[in-house]
């Protein structure tokens, strides 16, 4: 298993949790430029989608059909909560600020994806995934690259 994050404060947790024995592989990178050194079996992300640039979101799609190997799954949720206080330039953009505790203030992309939308949008890029609400702000997806044959 291999563990992508680009803050080393994340991945020093998810090490800490899971221990020095566990067979994970942890790498510091920035997602939009790293490499997959290797094909895996699946991809999962969690709380990622509605970060991704809109002028990023192909070229992250194109990042995980490289890493996963023929017939390989993808599996992700996300939500698409955004409070009013963060709408600081209005409800159609997809930057949100947000607070640390200490008050200190950053923007972060966040895109409230609604489910069809975002499976369409996966499906335009060659993808067969199920995008699935829940009844809070929460969805999920699962699925794959869609073969070369059953590309139009």
């Amino acid at each position: 298993m291999t563990a992508v994050d680009g803050a080393p404060e994340m991945l020093a947790r998810a090490r800490d949790r899971v221990g020095r024995r566990a067979p994970v592989r942890f790498v510091e990178a920035d997602l939009f430029s790293w490499k997959p050194d290797r094909r895996y079996d699946a991809a999962f992300f969690g709380f990622w989608i509605s970060h991704v640039p809109d002028d990023q979101f192909a070229s992250f799609w194109s990042l995980v059909a490289d890493a996963l190997v023929p017939g390989g799954t993808v599996f992700f949720f996300d939500d698409n909560h955004r409070t009013r206080a963060e709408l600081i330039d209005g409800v159609n953009s997809p930057v949100v600020e947000r607070r640390l505790n200490d008050g200190t203030p950053f923007r972060v992309i966040k895109i409230p994806y609604e489910p069809a939308d975002l499976e369409l949008r996966l499906r335009n890029l060659h993808w067969d995934i199920s995008v699935k609400g829940t009844s809070g702000p929460f969805y999920w997806g699962t699925g794959g690259r869609r073969s070369a044959s059953k590309v139009r």
